[in-house]
């Protein structure tokens, strides 16, 4: 008779998440892994395969708190722009002190990774795309409604948008400043190529 898993997998991998969030994949030891999620290494491996099939997992895990904030926001407001820039605010200024390090896990983890870890790379490109995949569908809504210009390609204002918000949340490292940078998200959707 198979052993059946003693652990909530959704917790393991939410903690495992914020923890790779805030140290990187190569800072985050397995006897780091071990400590944050009290699973031993032969466990992890039985259940994710190794440290990078969790870390897969965690990469996963953030894309879908992302898409499913950006979904939440969609059905609270009649704008898609102006969900489009609560978005925005909500992953520079608002977890500005609350998220694992500040940045974007996925902008982070290509800043870190080289062609060493490429499936890992590729993977989070992968992650990337399905952003900008919903932002462009949410870009194109807006062109509907009249709120940005038609004449712009919804897929290249959603890697516009992409860019902003990591140079955004890198600008948040170096200043405390939430009013300064909520003008310059406002700035951001009034000027070039908005």
């Amino acid at each position: 008779m198979a052993k059946t898993a003693k652990f909530d997998r959704d917790e393991v991998i939410d903690k495992a998440t914020n923890l790779y969030w805030k140290k990187g994949f190569h800072a985050t030891s397995m006897r780091n892994l071990q400590d944050e999620i009290d699973m031993r290494p032969g466990s992890i491996y039985a259940a994710f395969g190794s440290k990078d099939g969790l870390f897969k997992q965690a990469l996963r895990n953030y894309t879908d708190m992302g898409l499913a904030e950006l979904q939440l926001l969609v059905d609270q407001y009649d704008s898609p722009l102006a969900a489009l820039k609560a978005f925005v605010k909500s992953q520079v200024v608002d977890t500005q002190n609350s998220a694992p390090n500040g940045m974007c896990m996925l902008a982070k983890t290509l800043g870190e990774l080289t062609e060493d870890n490429q499936d890992l790379v590729d993977t989070t490109k992968s992650h990337l795309g399905e952003i900008a995949e919903a932002f462009a569908s949410l870009i194109a809504k807006a062109q509907a409604a009249g709120e940005v210009n038609q004449g712009k390609s919804p897929d290249e204002l959603a890697q516009h948008l992409q860019i902003q918000i990591s140079g955004l949340r890198t600008f948040g490292k170096i200043t405390a400043d939430k009013a300064l940078l909520k003008d310059k998200i406002e700035d951001m959707f009034k000027h070039y190529p908005f």
